[in-house]
């Protein structure tokens, strides 16, 4: 119990802070992307829990083991990936199954090297491309919502704007701060929304019994393996890696496939290692002491317990709410992560038309033979890429 000495209050200062922000800034987008894929309200509530819990526990138990400051989260881009995603052949059961096979390649890219070097591979802007695809249409609902409810829209949106100059990391948590006051000020709730709201804090569990398809492997599986490897996983060994911590990731994104499949059997998507909240837990501003910042990521993977035991109370809000102002607040936590992809994938001038190709059949949102255009795009994308060097090689 030696490791309870390194415990500080700045420690769980940033660590409440960043299980607050991990949570309320994306937890709208994981609940429409898994809402997207068939699952019911109950089914959506269950999985949003275990997701919260899976990658709590997660971050305890890696934090505490490795004395390291490990951030878990799930994949906001994968639930933007799914929210893009109609409905697959089987309904959430064959996506349950998709997550559930996109866990266990996460086991595999981590112990077994020859996976993560072909995921390597991937070009990066291809990559980033496919990702801002995913993004362009969540990122278009705030100027929806100001379009279908004027006042409120542009309330939320102004609201982030100034919160985000005072401070970035709170831009979207007061974003949903304001979009609560509307509703308790701005929106009549009927006694039966009342009873239903405070009834349902706690979700009851639901397991999801897993189906397996060609169409849920590779319209979900493959396009959310990639979109969290390459945004997630690999940015967050990245970030340890800037301030000077050296995990051995293999294991680390093994472990969070781990957690990965356990809460796939409730209908979660996917937990992985964090970016944005890892350079908070890795900061000065956790710790003086490099060596004792661990204990935030530790007191965040509680607050996402805790957070995750009220998922009901969440889930039950976000239904009540009109789903235009919800959307609107998904959209604008994704708006940074849109603008840090559409650079990257746009930076080369080698790979931009190969980029651009990859994002407009990406954002098309169309699907062929029931899979997802991310899929495609990807495809298309690498097959001109293919191409050009080829004819380059000719002319040299």
């Amino acid at each position: 119990m030696n490791f309870l000495k390194d415990l500080s209050l700045q420690s769980t200062f940033m660590g409440l802070l960043v299980a607050f922000v991990g949570f309320a800034s994306s937890f709208v987008v994981v609940l429409q992307g898994i809402r997207a894929v068939g699952a019911s309200e109950e089914q959506a509530a269950t999985a949003l829990m275990i997701l919260s819990i899976a990658m709590g526990l997660c971050a305890i138990v890696l934090s505490l083991y490795s004395k390291l400051p490990i951030s878990v989260a799930w994949s906001t881009p994968g639930a933007a990936l799914l929210a893009s995603t109609s409905t697959v052949p089987g309904g959430f059961s064959v996506a349950a199954g998709s997550f559930i096979l996109c866990a266990i390649l996460f086991v595999i890219a981590g112990l077994w090297k020859p996976l993560g070097k072909a995921v390597n591979k991937i070009p990066g802007a291809l990559a980033n491309a496919m990702l801002a695809g995913i993004l362009l249409g969540l990122c278009l609902a705030p100027v929806k919502a100001i379009a279908e409810k004027p006042l409120f829209g542009l309330c939320i949106l102004l609201t982030w704007i100034i919160a985000g100059r005072i401070n970035k990391l709170l831009a979207v948590p007061a974003a949903l701060m304001a979009l609560i006051l509307i509703m308790i000020f701005g929106v009549d709730f009927t006694a039966a929304s009342k009873t239903e709201l405070f009834s349902n804090i706690v979700p009851s569990f639901t397991m999801v019994y897993p189906e397996f398809s060609l169409a849920g492997l590779i319209g979900i599986t493959i396009p959310l393996f990639i979109v969290t490897m390459a945004s997630q996983n690999v940015p967050g060994i990245a970030v340890l890696k800037i301030h000077d911590y050296t995990p051995s990731s293999g294991p680390l994104i093994a472990f969070t496939g781990v957690f990965s499949g356990i809460s796939a059997l409730f209908g979660g998507h996917a937990v992985n290692l964090a970016a944005i909240t890892a350079a908070m837990c890795a900061s000065e501003d956790a710790h003086p002491d490099p060596t004792k910042r661990y204990w935030s990521a530790v007191i965040s993977g509680v607050g996402y317990i805790v957070f995750g035991l009220l998922s009901g109370l969440v889930t039950t809000f976000a239904v009540i709410a009109p789903s235009i102002l919800i959307a609107a607040v998904a959209g604008l936590a994704l708006i940074s992560a849109f603008s840090n992809a559409a650079l990257a994938a746009f930076n080369d001038p080698d790979s931009r038309e190969a980029s651009a190709v990859t994002f407009l059949i990406t954002a098309s949102g169309v699907t062929f033979f029931g899979i997802s255009g991310a899929f495609w795009g990807l495809l298309a994308g690498g097959l001109i890429l293919y191409i050009t060097h080829v004819f380059s090689l000719k002319k040299k």
